[in-house]
């Protein structure tokens, strides 16, 4: 395979179907964008690792998004990770690229052991969408369980949308030449039964409350097929996800040839930021002089600083709030 075969699949999102058992998916590989991402912060490898997962999440379901949508994800906790954001920013055109961001809140002063899923605590994941100027946002949300923020989503999905999901997901840092770390992979897979195959939910045993499990939304019929493609998923090797030898489609192949997979067209990713100047101002404007006032600093600037992507303003207090002086700037 030649370099240029491999990259051509770093930063994508490749949605695909398993046409005889009512299964669709994505294969998702983030190489630059990640690196952008956490570039724009200083933290702990805990902390990282979280940070990638949810934006290996992020990019695999934020590929349902309709053009000019936004999906976000929120997990916040009572641990010493308290709160981790993600936003998807669906293409503006067609064939265009999808823009991701995302950032971490954390406690500096506690200790970050264990498993950096344990670091969250108790708290809950949300999954919001926004379709844009006119319309109420849909909010989702679910309890921190399972072990992974993987975990929790797929619980997202089996309580809010009665849909078994699976997600199978990889990352971290490659090794350079001399043993040192260097940039990161991640990849990961997205297996979830069509909507028109998923049946009624099963009537459960237990009156205790609890959450959904995929298993209680199958049928016969459909449990054997979403049994038999996630057994396929659990043979897949990390490298196999994380690329970048072997292609997406070669492993759609490998593990699915039986199942009668189709592909569609990939969907490019990279990093990106809508933070600027003007929404600063206009998220100021709800404030009068008097407000401004106590936003200013000695030196007699108001200043802001985005949390995604580290950009840093610094505005006259006299141009702010609904009582500014005409002109920026």
């Amino acid at each position: 395979m030649t370099l240029g075969a491999q990259i051509a699949w770093d930063d994508t999102v490749l949605p695909f179907q398993l046409d005889r058992s009512d299964i669709r998916g994505r294969v998702a590989r983030l190489d630059g964008v990640l690196d952008e991402i956490l570039a724009q912060h200083d933290y702990p490898d805990p902390i990282e690792q979280l940070v990638a997962e949810m934006a290996l999440l992020t990019a695999m379901i934020g590929h349902s998004m309709k053009l000019r949508w936004k999906l976000s994800l929120q997990v916040r906790g009572d641990g010493p990770a308290r709160l981790i954001a993600t936003d998807y920013y669906a293409p503006e055109t067609e064939g265009g690229p999808a823009r991701i961001r995302a950032y971490a809140s954390f406690d500096r002063e506690r200790p970050l052991e264990g498993k950096p899923f344990d670091l969250i605590g108790s708290g809950y994941f949300a999954i919001l969408i926004d379709q844009g100027e006119g319309t109420t946002p849909y909010q989702g949300i679910t309890p921190i369980d399972g072990g992974s923020l993987s975990a929790c989503a797929e619980t997202y999905f089996a309580q809010s949308e009665q849909l078994p999901t699976r997600f199978h997901l990889r990352y971290g840092r490659s090794l350079d030449a001399d043993g040192t770390a260097g940039s990161w992979r991640a990849g990961g897979m997205m297996l979830q039964l069509m909507p028109e195959a998923s049946p009624l939910l099963k009537p459960t045993e237990s009156e205790e409350p609890r959450l959904l499990q995929p298993s209680d939304m199958l049928d016969d019929e459909n449990e054997e097929h979403w049994n038999r493609a996630n057994i396929l998923l659990d043979t897949v090797e990390e490298l196999e996800l994380v690329g970048p030898a072997i292609q997406p489609t070669d492993l759609l192949v490998r593990l699915f040839h039986e199942e009668g997979p189709r592909v569609f067209d990939p969907q490019p990713v990279k990093f990106g930021c809508t933070c600027s100047e003007d929404r600063v101002r206009a998220s100021l404007s709800i404030y009068s002089a008097k407000d401004i006032a106590t936003m200013t600093t000695p030196e007699g600037r108001v200043t802001a600083d985005c949390q995604f992507c580290g950009a840093h303003y610094n505005l006259d207090p006299a141009t702010l709030g609904f009582e500014a002086k005409d002109g920026n700037d």
